[in-house]
């Protein structure tokens, strides 16, 4: 799969995402909802969509459970879902903009290593299933790199150059990296001193309590740090500690877009005047986006391809 491209902005480096496609429905459905809404199945030039037309309505009488033969609508509907191109939805995007159509085909994207400020951005696409990697599930290894940093004489710098390796940023340059896993040891350090000084813990706040022994144990701080990282983690460690996390921060998700949310997504974040992060975004999602969805919802490529099957 490759590691991510690092660009440069405006003097800072920057990892781009990696975007996988995980799933998608075909068009075959959305074209049976056009033909559904204009009662027009006998002009498709899809064989499974006529078929199914006429399968339906020879059992219009029966159920899932006495349907004479259930197998063929398996069947039938399979060859729908494995449709790659429909006349009329063609016509529905760029002719009658009847988008509502497209709403019934699909995608969703596994998309790696994308910033927090790229979810700040992806708030504004509403219509949109998003499922993100918590900060919840992924602070205790910072919170465990902490703790083990503690007994060591430049606990600072060992907490520094643990979290650089974790490559857990956008942002790529060690220096960089410095300023910002200093800036988190600092506040996680005056998080700690005023705990201490309320007389709370900050053991019980940050580890497991089958994992508190360890502290008190005579180890290195990198054998600590191994024994917390392999032992419980504490149930949602990270609530008390996000204010640590910058929109540099990376994180992994599951976004799952119907093809009319993915042309308004395209259109505004695909273009120069985005912010470079989501541009990035919309453009790697673009590139494993099969063509019989970009034909219907971009523009530039249904007219290249239109100008190359011209040339042929």
């Amino acid at each position: 799969m490759g590691v991510p491209n690092i660009e440069v902005i405006d003097g800072i480096e920057y990892s781009r995402p990696r975007v996988f496609l995980f799933q998608e429905t075909g068009v075959g459905v959305a074209e049976f909802a056009g033909r559904t809404a204009y009662d027009s199945f006998s002009s498709s030039e899809n064989s499974e969509i006529r078929d199914m037309d006429k399968f339906l309505s020879d059992n219009s009488n029966d159920t899932k459970e006495n349907l004479s033969d259930y197998e063929s609508f398996e069947s039938y509907k399979n060859a729908i879902n494995k449709i790659d191109d429909a006349a009329l939805l063609d016509k529905l995007a760029w002719t009658y903009f009847h988008h509502s159509v497209l709403e019934h085909a699909v995608l969703s994207f596994l998309i790696k290593g994308m910033s927090r400020g790229v979810l700040q951005e992806l708030a504004r696409h509403r219509i949109a299933t998003y499922t993100i990697r918590s900060t919840r599930y992924v602070m205790g290894e910072v919170l465990n790199a902490f703790n083990a940093s503690q007994d060591v004489d430049d606990s600072r710098e060992w907490f520094i150059d643990k979290m650089i390796k974790a490559d857990s940023l956008v942002v790529p340059t060690e220096d960089y990296l410095r300023l910002e896993w200093g800036n988190a040891f600092d506040k996680l350090l005056l998080q700690k001193m005023k705990l201490i000084k309320k007389g709370e813990s900050w053991e019980k706040l940050t580890v497991a309590k089958k994992s508190i022994p360890l502290l008190n144990q005579n180890m290195s701080a990198e054998d600590l740090f191994l024994a917390l990282e392999a032992g419980p983690r504490k149930r949602n460690v990270g609530d008390s500690f996000k204010h640590i996390v910058t929109d540099n921060w990376k994180v992994d998700g599951m976004m799952t877009i119907n093809i009319r949310s993915l042309k308004n997504f395209f259109d505004l974040r695909d273009s120069g005047a985005a912010w470079f992060q989501i541009r990035w975004l919309a453009e790697e999602m673009k590139k494993v986006t099969p063509s019989k969805y970009l034909k219907l919802i971009d523009k530039k490529f249904k007219d290249s391809k239109e100008k190359d099957e011209k040339d042929v």
